[in-house]
């Protein structure tokens, strides 16, 4: 039986509709945006201060809608505090700040590369954390999935590799991977008197808390960012897209299906980024790019349809 906090069950799964599946390839795709923002970025804003801004943002955003449920579950919410802060640090806090800190010296290429291993590390960290396993066919998914990945990032010629040059900041997006893990397993055990976007939104609030003397900190040392229209259209994609839309999305496809099977459409992040080169950076569409994303496609299906 999976361990967990024994007065907030999980739910049990009901059987996942096409529309889930549409709701977790939406994360992945504003994650991608994220992606090169953060590293377009990585010489006008400091670390700190994107992470902070963002969930500025994002709280913003979400408290008109939430602030009143949260006060009335605050019982719920003192005792399941463990939880949150967990969540918090992990998902909230240290996965984004890891990522751009990574980004500071790293490109994006290499950062998506490094992510592209998280559907393999949550099968690990759900059976270490709850003892789930996954069958074989889900396996066989995350393999199909994973080659797809690789045939996109090495432009379909194993020789790109040797090109490849792992750098410092590599070392910082490898710990999102544990991060994201963890948050991706532990979010399935919300309790069910407490919804989605307000579990979200305190997570963001506290984690703003724990942000702040960090940034402010860092303000001191580095200085702040200049606030161009740039600087601010990019905050304000970060904290909206990639942080509101994208972790209501994510969160909701977990409960749904699981984290492995959820963990999968990370696989899309590579995807979704060659896409948004073709539209906004005139780059080209190749042959490679189209293998990459039936294999991709296949190794979702495969593992979506697995049985329980």
């Amino acid at each position: 039986m999976p361990r967990g906090d024994p007065q907030a069950p999980v739910p049990p799964r009901r059987a996942a509709t096409p529309s889930i599946w549409i709701i977790l390839a939406v994360p992945p795709l504003f994650w991608a945006g994220n992606f090169v923002i953060g590293r377009a970025l990585h010489a006008d804003i400091h670390p700190l201060a994107l992470t902070f801004w963002r969930w500025v943002v994002a709280a913003a955003v979400l408290l008109p809608f939430t602030i009143t449920d949260a006060w009335r579950r605050r019982a719920t919410l003192r005792r399941h505090w463990p939880l949150l802060v967990v969540l918090c640090l992990s998902g909230i806090v240290a996965f984004q700040y890891v990522v751009y800190q990574g980004l500071q010296t790293t490109t994006a290429i290499n950062g998506v590369l490094i992510i592209a291993t998280i559907p393999v590390a949550i099968p690990i960290t759900a059976f270490l954390l709850d003892g789930t396993t996954i069958s074989a066919r889900q396996a066989l998914g995350i393999a199909i999935s994973f080659a797809g990945v690789a045939i996109v990032i090495l432009k379909g010629d194993v020789r790109f590799a040797e090109g490849l040059r792992f750098l410092a900041g590599d070392l910082w997006v490898c710990l999102a991977v544990p991060a994201w893990s963890i948050y991706s397993v532990l979010i399935r055990r919300r309790p069910n008197d407490l919804p989605p976007l307000t579990l979200l939104f305190v997570t963001v609030v506290l984690g703003i808390v724990l942000l702040a003397p960090g940034y402010a900190l860092e303000q001191s040392v580095l200085g702040g960012f200049q606030p161009t229209v740039q600087t601010l259209a990019a905050i304000g994609y970060v904290g909206v897209f990639a942080s509101v839309i994208a972790f209501a999305c994510w969160n909701h496809g977990v409960a749904a299906v699981g984290a492995a099977k959820a963990g999968l459409f990370i696989h899309l992040m590579p995807v979704f980024a060659a896409i948004l080169a073709v539209l906004f950076l005139g780059e080209q569409l190749h042959q490679f790019h189209v293998i990459g994303v039936i294999a991709i496609a296949l190794g979702i299906w495969c593992s979506s349809t697995a049985r329980r």
